[in-house]
């Protein structure tokens, strides 16, 4: 079964015109084409764009995204290039969740501040704890 560009698009939640700039940019060699040019996406192309889009969610540029799919095209050959590039896009992903750790834990206390403020009426009962403690 094939699909279209625009079933594409509303099943990874991307617009047309995101599908034809990847395409574009070389990230879907993969994509087999109609006579006519249409593409003709199948379930692996679906999935190859999953991985696409996971590594654009990591701030990975669009041209480092390219190169992988180059090596996956390259083969067995390349599996250590692949790999090595999984384990730094995965050191990436876990500073960014530490960063967001701590981004929640000062909207957390600073909720508690605030709701204790409400209940008490004033943030007076928070002397030292006005914009910037934490």
């Amino acid at each position: 079964m094939t699909y279209s560009i625009s079933e594409v698009a509303k099943e990874l939640n991307l617009t047309v015109y995101a599908l034809r700039y990847y395409d574009k940019e070389g990230l879907m060699p993969f994509v087999e084409r109609a006579p006519s040019g249409t593409r003709l996406f199948k379930e692996s192309d679906i999935q190859s764009l999953k991985v696409i889009q996971c590594l654009k969610s990591t701030g990975m540029p669009i041209k480092e995204i390219k190169g992988f799919i180059a090596w996956c095209s390259e083969g067995d050959s390349t599996l250590q290039q692949r790999y090595n590039m999984f384990l730094e896009r995965k050191a990436a992903v876990e500073a960014q969740l530490e960063e967001l750790n701590k981004t929640m834990d000062l909207i957390n206390h600073k909720c508690e501040y605030y709701m204790t403020a409400l209940d008490a009426g004033t943030e007076d009962i928070h002397k030292n704890d006005k914009i910037g403690d934490f």
